[in-house]
């Protein structure tokens, strides 16, 4: 079965797999070529870590809010609706020509992938420790996984060869570190020219988007449902998450409206939002706004060097403005009244020093020609792996892939394991 026989938005192009040693499928094959994707990321093990990764609130402090799973699942929900929405809805759109919803699912399930322990903190900490290697960027990680590292043994490190609509799905930034001017944020690491070179297919880059970070702009249809499901749900459910944890009370919620120069829609916004929580209705109002959210898209026909190649480049999501701004507030509030709290500061700069201590203690054993030759505090695999490399960075992209694939909880037995002398035991498996 062929996805594009049957849906001509897609073509061969669009299905080729990036060569690997997955890269090909059973001639009988049942599921259409994103289906193959998207069930390949789902029985990963590093789907499975994102149970345990934070989101916002450190994972398993409370047993009722988001982690990077939960919440990739929300945004696969809610990519998939879009897919469905714009189908019902557009004149652009036909039974025969359509956004595939499994392709936009496996895009939204896998968008989390790279990100790292303790959130944000864990981001900055490793972009700091590999700023000299190359950087550590979370969608930049993401793209890594799928594309190199997501299956690990003993004697090798491989992806998922994922067709190119999913690869370029997830490449929500296309900027190379070394053409990023030092950013600390949205680039791909140097390495991974090859992947955007296979996702572009020699088209020629335009010389205006060759200058500052503008190459980010462009992005493939799936990939833009994707930025705006994860923009629905996170700035919705944090809204959530936040009230239940008891960080967004009324009391914090009016003295930073005191101190804002708030416009009348955003004052609309807060009070209705007071109001669901005085009703004890604040997750069905804004399971509502959800829906509101998806809906306030819309697709229009656009053109660039890549849209003649594919129908993924020759259409763009417009958000209605009104839905945008919403959103905007809701990120607002909760990065002031949440996020910047003094509570979760505290817990985020504890998983940041616990990263470091990590990151020093594992790269302790390793000399100048990278043996370990001190205490092999690493996974075998990755000992090996690291003996087995030639440069520095490659090392150090080892050791960070390590530690950006654990999770909070793994993190804090296995520093508890190094610096506390009265915790662990020679039976710890882990």
């Amino acid at each position: 079965m062929s996805v594009h026989m049957e849906n001509t938005f897609y073509g061969d192009f669009d299905t080729e797999r990036l060569p690997g040693k997955l890269d090909r499928v059973h001639q009988d094959e049942y599921r259409t070529p994103f289906q193959v994707d998207r069930d390949r990321i789902i029985h990963s093990s590093a789907f499975r870590r994102l149970q345990s990764k934070t989101q916002v609130f450190l994972s398993g402090e409370y047993d009722f809010y988001r982690t990077r799973l939960t919440h990739s699942i929300e945004v696969a929900q809610i990519g998939r609706s879009i897919c469905q929405y714009l189908r019902s809805s557009s004149e652009l759109l036909s039974s025969g020509f359509y956004i595939d919803e499994d392709l936009v699912e496996a895009v939204c399930l896998a968008h989390d992938l790279g990100h790292p322990p303790f959130g944000h903190a864990g981001e900055k900490i490793l972009h700091a420790l590999m700023k000299d290697f190359g950087g550590f960027e979370g969608n930049a990680q993401t793209l890594r996984m799928l594309t190199e590292v997501i299956y690990q043994t003993e004697k090798a490190c491989y992806g998922i060869a994922p067709t190119r609509a999913c690869l370029d799905g997830v490449l929500k930034y296309k900027v190379l570190f070394g053409d990023s001017n030092g950013a600390r944020n949205h680039f791909l690491y140097d390495s991974q020219k090859a992947c955007r070179d296979f996702a572009f297919q020699e088209a020629v880059i335009p010389s205006d988007l060759c200058e500052g970070m503008r190459l980010n702009e462009i992005k493939s249809i799936e990939c833009q449902i994707m930025d705006w499901a994860d923009d629905t749900a996170y700035s919705l459910n944090d809204i959530i998450d936040g009230v239940r944890a008891g960080f967004l009370t009324f009391e914090k919620m009016d003295k930073w409206a005191m101190n804002e120069d708030l416009s009348s829609e955003e004052t609309s916004f807060l009070s209705d939002l007071k109001s669901a929580i005085l009703s004890d209705k604040l997750e069905a109002t804004f399971s509502v706004k959800i829906g509101s959210f998806l809906k306030g898209c819309h697709l229009v026909k656009t053109e660039n060097f890549l849209s003649e190649k594919s129908n993924r480049y020759a259409y763009a999501l417009e958000i209605n403005k009104g839905i945008k701004k919403e959103s905007r507030f809701y990120k607002k509030l909760a990065q002031q009244c949440i996020f910047q709290s003094p509570e979760l500061q505290q817990m985020e700069y504890k998983g940041g020093q616990i990263l470091k201590y990590l990151w020093e203690s594992f790269s302790d054993g390793m000399n100048g020609d990278g043996k370990m030759d001190g205490f092999r505090v690493l996974p075998k695999a990755i000992n090996q792996r690291i003996d087995a490399s030639s440069s520095e960075n490659d090392r150090c992209r080892i050791l960070c892939d390590h530690l950006s694939g654990m999770t909070d909880g793994s993190a804090i037995r296995t520093y508890k394991r190094l610096s506390d002398p009265s915790y662990g035991s020679i039976v710890d498996l882990e």
